[in-house]
């Protein structure tokens, strides 16, 4: 079973135009993202699926295997589906281009599901939610899974809501897992055939609603695997957010 990474990447990003260049440490963001999926052990090849001749330039100059899509896209999804319509593999991989402190385990552990169920089509991660901030934030999306682990739905809002806390939330709470809820981690893990199918779709009344693509699976009828992880990640989407990276992926200082 080959297993390929396709990382999408564009220019012009609304929130932060050219992100995928910019630089960390030495290195740029598209490059460490790269790099990292690498090194997972369970994917056989690496691509990034971009429309800018910059980003292909930059990749390439770095020894990295790039395909150029079309510029109408209106998603990640939908530009990684072109490249896996071309090529010979059984499970795409969606590793997103702005997450450069991706750790190789999270690719493998929302893979690995895969193979042993040969029905499973589509896949992704969640992770604890350990402060108030981010249950409430509309920015961090929240996740509910069946007893199985399968994803039964993914929201903006807070999910679950605790009826009889709500009024005494509190971070610790969420620190010591007496109210137990999750994040959604954008990284997708497809069998290649049902990711053509499922760009194809037309977008759903859900997934516009939350701006949230992996509704529309789930109101199609698709079940969505979902593995939990204790690695954290760092989503890159503005400029305060590459400060945060640059700072935690800076080198360890040399003692004297």
């Amino acid at each position: 079973m080959k297993i390929s990474a396709i990382i999408p990447a564009r220019y012009a990003s609304l929130r932060f135009p050219g992100k995928a260049l910019a630089d960390i440490n030495g290195k740029p963001m598209i490059q460490h993202v790269y790099e990292q999926t690498r090194m997972a052990e369970l994917i056989d090849e690496v691509i990034v699926a971009t429309d800018d001749d910059r980003i292909c330039k930059v990749v390439n100059s770095f020894g990295g295997n790039c395909r150029m899509t079309g510029v109408s896209h209106n998603t990640g999804t939908d530009r990684i589906a072109e490249v896996a319509a071309g090529i010979n593999s059984d499970i795409i991989v969606n590793v997103q281009g702005d997450e450069p402190l991706i750790e190789p385990e999270m690719i493998d552990q929302a893979i690995s599901p895969f193979m042993s169920d040969p029905d499973l089509q589509m896949g992704t991660l969640k992770s604890r939610i350990r402060c108030l901030h981010d249950f409430l934030s509309p920015n961090v999306v929240k996740v509910v899974t069946d007893a199985n682990g399968f994803a039964i739905y993914f929201s903006r809002s807070p999910l679950p809501f605790f009826r009889d806390k709500w009024h005494d939330l509190k971070d610790d709470s969420f620190a010591t897992g007496k109210l137990l809820c999750y994040k959604h981690i954008g990284l997708y893990v497809y069998r290649r055939d049902f990711l053509v199918k499922f760009a194809e779709m037309a977008p759903t009344f859900l997934e516009t609603s939350e701006k949230l693509e992996q509704l529309r699976a789930l109101e199609n009828g698709i079940r969505i695997k979902v593995i939990e992880t204790g690695f954290e990640s760092i989503g890159v989407d503005t400029p305060d957010d590459l400060a945060k990276a640059r700072e935690r992926m800076k080198p360890p200082a040399l003692s004297n």
